[in-house]
């Protein structure tokens, strides 16, 4: 799970789980630094083959799911996945490693290196999802303290947000240090009375946040929609200093929201040109949060394989689907 943050989402820089292996599906969007994990398959001369690479959040994941089914189901290729971080993505992708991502948060410096200046990665195009990275605190929390929602009225808070982990300070759950976020800069500029833990994962984020949920105990947390948690643990955003164009330009000195990110596909440019009805599949490949969340849910929850999980969806919506097949 995480944008324009110098960059999702780091995760910050995304949603919101397909890909290499079940095990590694729910640990989240630190993923292993896999660049050189490239598939044979890449941009072999000939072969019908597709290699996409696979951010460990869940709804990266999920894109992975139903795409690979699609490709090798309808239009009769073979599908390799790698799983790597975000920003070795854009090298690999660049590389040729990868043929396409299909989920990007917002990477203004890989976007002006490689689309615009090297000219070896291209735009893919919407994938049909707005994602957004904030604070957000569990709604049952957020109606008996409803002034916690201003990012003003924290400190007011800290000490029941303390845990053994913030040093005395109140907790700021993140997920795994890969994300991009901005989050240290955001405690320190506004002056929070609060420490970032890292949970180490994406999973190990939302079973602390569940345990919490089952005791009923408070919880601030950085997080990101669309998540498929948050129909199993509704929560509510606080409000952080408005965000402006070029706010988060310098890391150290964000003091502002994430922005909300519409996000994106990219992929290899020789790919994008030569690949052929899998190129033109994966441009198209375009749907909404709750597509996703649906998928989602069926991997993360419900313990489904990627493929099965994928396989259902596709079955209950060969409309939307359909549209995608070149």
């Amino acid at each position: 799970m995480r944008l324009r943050l110098r960059l999702r989402p780091r995760m910050r820089t995304t949603s919101a789980v397909a890909g290499v292996a079940a095990l590694t599906l729910l640990t989240g969007c630190g993923a292993a630094d896999m660049t050189k994990q490239a598939s044979p398959y890449a941009n072999a001369q000939g072969a019908r083959t597709v290699t996409l690479s696979v951010q460990s959040w869940v709804g990266a994941q999920a894109n992975v799911a139903v795409a690979q089914y699609l490709l090798e189901h309808e239009l009769g290729y073979r599908v390799d996945t790698v799983q790597v971080d975000e920003v070795p993505a854009w090298d690999a992708l660049s590389q040729g490693r990868v043929d396409a991502i299909l989920e990007d948060w917002g990477h203004p410096e890989q976007e002006q290196r490689y689309v615009e200046d090297k000219k070896t990665i291209a735009a893919g195009g919407d994938l049909g999802v707005t994602g957004h990275i904030g604070w957000f605190v569990p709604t049952y929390f957020a109606k008996k303290h409803p002034d916690v929602t201003d990012w003003k009225n924290l400190d007011k808070y800290a000490d029941l947000l303390r845990t053994a982990e913030s040093g005395g300070k109140g907790q700021l759950l993140d997920g795994s240090p890969s994300y991009v976020t901005n989050d240290k800069a955001l405690v320190q500029n506004l002056d929070l009375d609060y420490q970032v833990v890292f949970a180490g994962s994406e999973a190990a984020q939302i079973t602390q946040m569940q345990q919490f949920a089952k005791e009923k105990k408070p919880f601030l947390s950085y997080w990101y929609t669309p998540q498929w948690l948050m129909e199993k643990v509704p929560m509510t955003e606080v409000k952080l200093p408005p965000y402006e164009e070029g706010c988060d330009a310098d890391p150290e000195k964000v003091a502002c929201a994430y922005p909300v990110t519409p996000l994106q596909k990219y992929l290899n440019a020789g790919f994008a040109k030569d690949g052929g009805k899998a190129a033109e599949f994966l441009k198209r490949f375009k749907w909404t949060t709750e597509d996703q969340n649906q998928v989602s849910l069926m991997i993360a929850e419900q313990k489904m394989r990627p493929e099965e999980a994928a396989k259902k969806w596709v079955d209950g919506h060969e409309s939307v689907w359909k549209q995608w097949l070149p």
